[in-house]
């Protein structure tokens, strides 16, 4: 009896259980937990789904996207943890450790960064060699090359380094304000790489020399004049040419045109030509270019060459064998009057020597184009047009042993560097021919092997134009789009094929979407033609009357391989289109996502009953994401224990079908009701 009564009094003084109401909030605020690891779960799951398709190669991305993706998978998966440890009462704390890990690699993937490796602000020419290409880039890097370990005739002058871009942005505390406006960039986009473009030149363009760099600067070209005094230079105030040197120009990727080069530059204006040249790091084509190659914004910097003004009296390009018939074995000269803009941005159409590779030099081709007008400098500084006397126009640019020389040099340099080689040249007033410039020319085997002649025509089609100087083969349909100003671009369609008055390097920023390009002037050698064999766009150039030729809109198809263009679409030379290689595999920013991805994506934890499906497994975000996922489940299903130990905040469902079912209303679900109720209809 007294055992009983005990019971009895235990049973009248128990605390009173909570409340249907209490019931619902504890309940709601599980749930809200629930749903947001659901949230951030589905998140993740786009996330990854979106790197795995980044990681085909055919999209382009930035290092902003490689950026704002891994920042977002590591909060999400924050997030999850967080969510499950506030159902379970923390019981999975042990995930804190393991996320911070792979936070923490992922950052040292991320960051990453260049390191100058001399502390130099300026160099002489005679001071660098190739293999400090991280120090002054690549143009300054093979111009030293060539002068101290080929032995061949450069210009003089020197190099401003990368160590001084550095302390230009330093200084001015430019790098926060620059990832700011690449983060807001939408890539896809061309009005807003524009957008972004403008805004961050104008930064670069308004900001502070620092004095050291202010000073190096003035006493390299103090050098430079004494330098010439020497050699007995006696012409009127020294002029210079500042030419971009940028990391990674100059090198596999061309870069060809893609950043600033000023010409006939007085002193007074070098500290402002200078900041022009690294405000055109991000022009919209170099930004778009940097993005399609997978270039990492951590591996940009900005040498400048600077180098005596050379008055041209005839400059050009040499290719040291045809950049697509590698059964050919000969050497390409184009020159043009003048400068030597002229001869590579596709304003004119150059004159061409083809030369074999035998002691002779033998001349086997001559092309000589008309040249109306030229390049010349202005008193004021820059550079003017003029024209080129009217007997001169149809005269060859080059004697018979200039061409010889140009061979030689073009022998050496191939040699000397093993490989095929991409050669600006130029021919002073003494009769001097200086090197400008060397780097690897991009060959590729396209096509139908040893082709020596023109196939025939289609029958059935009408041709309605006829190039002669195809920058890359292939063969390409769209409708014809044409563009008569750089503003045209930003409305290009996908699949278009680009009909143009002069070729120039601006296209690149729609070489991605381009089915093939089509121009009036331009060049095999000219910067466009590179770009054209770097994106693997099917391009004929020197096109007289193409683009009255060529209606706007109608669908045509380009042959690059016997430069005709064909009304319609002709499937027979479709059944050659070349596909386009994976253009993002392989580039820096590829291979960051690619190290990145790894402790994103895998998935190592499959079997929830293993004994290795524990926190201190998880190897990677997804396995994070797979454990807290599996484990919420088994959380939020206790629920059902704690309404049984409670004994409240759930109703049970009264329905036609032999299975018990419980709501727990979360808030408005149900209708009101009594404390008292157990049911719910």
């Amino acid at each position: 009896m007294t055992g009983l009564m005990e019971s009895f009094r235990k049973w009248r003084s128990r605390k009173a259980g909570p409340s249907r109401d209490e019931m619902a909030s504890i309940f709601r605020a599980k749930y809200d937990h629930f749903k947001q690891l659901l949230g951030s779960n589905t998140e993740l799951l786009n996330i990854i789904t979106d790197m795995e398709d980044k990681l085909q190669g055919q999209r382009v991305f930035g290092m902003s996207y490689v950026r704002s993706q891994s920042a977002r998978c590591v909060f999400h998966a924050l997030r999850m943890i967080q969510s499950l440890n506030s159902l379970s009462a923390n019981r999975y704390a042990r995930l804190v450790p393991v996320l911070e890990n792979l936070n923490s690699r992922i950052k040292d993937e991320l960051e990453q960064r260049r390191e100058a490796p001399l502390t130099d602000l300026v160099l002489p020419y005679a001071q660098i060699h190739r293999d400090m290409v991280d120090f002054v880039g690549g143009k300054s890097a093979n111009l030293g090359e060539v002068l101290n370990r080929v032995h061949l005739p450069v210009a003089e002058g020197f190099a401003i380094t990368t160590r001084a871009f550095d302390t230009f942005l330093a200084h001015n505390d430019l790098v926060d304000e620059i990832n700011k406006f690449k983060m807001e960039l939408d890539i896809d986009n061309p009005e807003s790489i524009q957008t972004a473009s403008e805004d961050i030149q104008r930064l670069i363009i308004s900001a502070k020399i620092p004095t050291e760099l202010d000073a190096a600067i003035g006493n390299a070209f103090t050098s430079m004049a004494q330098r010439l005094a020497e050699k007995g230079y006696t012409g009127h105030e020294l002029r210079v040419s500042l030419r971009s040197s940028a990391i990674g120009e100059d090198s596999e990727l061309s870069f060809a045109g893609q950043y600033l080069s000023l010409l006939n530059v007085p002193e007074h204006q070098l500290l402002q030509s200078y900041r022009y040249i690294v405000a055109s790091l991000y022009t919209p084509r170099a930004i778009s270019y940097r993005l399609n190659k997978g270039i990492r914004d951590e591996d940009v910097a900005m040498s400048v060459a600077c180098l005596q003004m050379v008055e041209s009296v005839a400059s050009g390009v040499i290719y040291t064998r045809h950049p697509y018939h590698l059964h050919e074995d000969h050497i390409i000269i184009s020159a043009v009057w003048g400068l030597g803009p002229y001869a590579v941005d596709g304003h004119i159409t150059p004159d061409t020597y083809v030369v074999a590779k035998d002691p002779q030099n033998t001349l086997l081709e001559t092309q000589i184009s008309l040249k109306p007008v030229q390049l010349v400098s202005n008193p004021d500084g820059g550079l003017v047009e003029i024209e080129v006397d009217s007997e001169q126009r149809h005269v060859p640019c080059l004697q018979p042993d200039q061409i010889r020389t140009l061979a030689r040099y073009a022998t050496e340099l191939e040699n000397h560097y093993r490989c095929a080689q991409d050669i600006e040249w130029a021919l002073d007033p003494t009769g001097q021919l200086l090197v400008l410039q060397t780097r690897p020319l991009r060959v590729q085997e396209v096509g139908p092997e040893c082709v020596t002649e023109l196939p025939p025509p289609v029958s059935g089609f009408t041709i309605l134009a006829q190039g002669h100087a195809m920058a890359f083969p292939g063969v390409g349909s769209g409708p014809a789009f044409h563009v008569t100003h750089e503003e045209d671009l930003a409305n290009f369609p996908d699949g278009a094929i680009l009909v143009a008055k002069h070729s120039s390097p601006k296209y690149v920023l729609v070489m991605p979407k381009a089915q093939g390009i089509v121009t009036e002037s331009g060049s095999v050698t000219g910067h466009m033609a590179s770009l054209c064999r770097e994106f693997q766009v099917p391009s004929v150039l020197d096109i007289t009357g193409a683009m009255s030729a060529i209606p706007r809109e109608m669908v045509i198809t380009v042959d690059g391989f016997s430069g005709r263009v064909y009304q319609g679409r002709v499937e027979e030379l479709l059944a050659q289109h070349i596909e386009r290689e994976p253009f993002m595999k392989d580039s820096p920013v590829y291979q960051t996502l690619r190290r990145v991805a790894d402790l994103i994506v895998p998935l190592h934890l499959l079997d929830p009953k293993a004994e290795t499906f524990t926190p201190e497994y998880c190897q990677t975000l997804h396995d994070i994401m797979r454990f807290v996922h599996e484990k919420s489940y088994g959380e939020m299903f206790q629920i059902s224990d704690l309404v049984s130990d409670v004994g409240a905040g759930s109703l049970k469902l009264k329905a036609p079908i032999p299975l018990d079912l419980f709501v727990i209303d979360l808030g408005g679900g149900t209708v009101e009701l009594s404390e008292h109720a157990r049911k719910v209809s």
